[in-house]
């Protein structure tokens, strides 16, 4: 049914009825064929589905997923205007279940939202100046400044979040320095105070951060940094931000060496080494592992007993995006094939941590849409959310015999998704590109 509304869409769009058609690819930082783009096509069209748009699973209907609300930078509709939704990144649900919290990669903001009337609470700027000299930590001995002067006056691109001290505390890393034009020196990350939706803390990072992870006893934030196959581990086990500081850096094979143009950009969402992405640590605290979407792929794992990197496990579909553990599995997603895949988690770390081995091809695999981006799993483990970037659709996959129940249309590119403690709500967000696409927070309901 939603193949046939986007279908008939797609036909008013071409027949002038609404947007332009076809609009010249021009991707949103970060995105590549290699990396986090879909395979490279003429054009693009755009497609921005209304609220009550609702597919159910076939033959039994036992979830449906219905568009209920959205915020959106390009508002076609005339009521879900929010110019602050400029390429939204990333989406996180508070553990309590009252807001959530969209990382805007392009405005440089963090806007907060109520979860019950999807009111805007707050926005939170990243533009950093003069005011904000006082939050700086002192810089760790794990990151120079090599290329420029350290800045702090900047505006920062929030890219993903992760939550800690039962909510209190959302760390955002930022994708650069904005004057650092090819990501070179040290980029930075923000501490936000949920109570009080303003930045206390802000810390140094490694190059191009992208994911950041939380440990399940809340005692350590592991940030993955695009830019040069490094993984920085923070102590936050503190309950006073001022004590929060590095403890070590992981390299993953090699240090990607940095030396481009101070003034003409490269393109640094290819060739980044091994273009480190999802990040998880295990839940007995003992392990770390971070997808690698470059190179030859694999899934990088850390022993933060020894703090030791203990190199990458093989045998998964290359280019692997974003990794969940939830009830003794290992889930993935494949970007640029469009599958979701598992493992047993302690058949996984048993070859993690035989040196003989480091290969597992006994994997559950499950195709979904192309450019599989994000992935969330339901709180009790049935099912499977996957945002396909590559077909403007949310997929739902039965987590037990690993087969798509159902998908609904979202705005053009999703890549960000969270679900609600509750299992109710699920949220996806949509990066911009041009002409009007994507620049959307989808809004879902779950019924079960």
């Amino acid at each position: 049914m939603h193949n046939l509304h986007k279908n008939f869409f797609v036909a008013a769009i071409m027949g002038g009825l609404l947007l332009p058609t076809l609009c010249a690819a021009a991707p949103a930082e970060p995105a590549s064929p290699a990396a986090e783009a879909p395979a490279p096509t003429p054009a693009r069209v755009v497609y921005h589905p209304y609220p009550g748009e609702e597919q159910a699973s076939a033959p039994d209907g036992s979830i449906s997923i219905r568009l209920v609300n959205k915020k959106q930078f390009y508002d076609d509709y005339g009521e879900f205007l929010d110019t602050a939704v400029n390429s939204p990144k990333s989406v996180n649900v508070h553990p309590d279940g009252s807001k959530y919290y969209v990382n805007a990669l392009e405005a440089g903001l963090t806007i907060v939202y109520d979860a019950r009337t999807d009111k805007k609470l707050a926005e939170i700027s990243h533009h950093l100046d003069e005011s904000s000299d006082h939050l700086w930590a002192p810089l760790s001995e794990f990151y120079e400044f090599t290329h420029y002067p350290q800045d702090n006056h900047f505006m920062g691109k929030p890219v993903e979040a992760t939550f800690s001290h039962k909510g209190r505390y959302l760390w955002v890393p930022y994708y650069r320095r904005l004057y650092d034009i090819n990501a070179q020196d040290p980029s930075a990350l923000a501490v936000i105070d949920t109570t009080t939706n303003r930045i206390i803390r802000l810390m140094e990072t490694g190059p191009l951060p992208k994911m950041v992870a939380t440990s399940p006893d809340e005692t350590k934030i592991a940030v993955s940094c695009w830019g040069d196959n490094t993984i920085g581990l923070i102590d936050c086990s503190s309950d006073k931000p001022e004590d929060w500081h590095y403890i070590d850096k992981f390299i993953v094979d090699y240090e990607l060496p940095l030396n481009y143009s101070l003034t003409v950009p490269v393109d640094r969402d290819n060739d980044s080494g091994y273009a480190l992405r999802g990040t998880v640590f295990t839940p007995d605290n003992k392990y770390l592992l971070v997808g690698c979407m470059g190179g030859d792929g694999g899934i990088a794992v850390v022993d933060l007993s020894a703090r030791r990197y203990l190199g990458r496990v093989m045998g998964m579909m290359p280019n692997v995006r974003h990794l969940v553990i939830k009830d003794g599995w290992l889930y993935l997603s494949v970007n640029a094939a469009g599958y979701v895949q598992r493992v047993r988690l302690d058949k996984f770390i048993a070859e993690a941590i035989n040196p003989d081995s480091m290969y597992i091809d006994s994997w559950e695999n499950c195709a979904v849409g192309s450019s599989a981006r994000t992935i969330a799993l339901s709180p009790d483990g049935r099912y499977i959310f996957a945002a396909c970037y590559g077909e403007s659709e949310i997929y739902v996959v039965d987590a037990q015999s690993m087969q798509v129940v159902t998908s609904v249309g979202a705005d053009s590119f999703p890549v960000g998704l969270a679900i609600s403690p509750d299992g109710r709500r699920l949220y996806s967000t949509s990066q911009g590109q041009v002409c009007g696409e994507g620049d959307a927070v989808d809004i879902y309901e779950i019924t079960r």
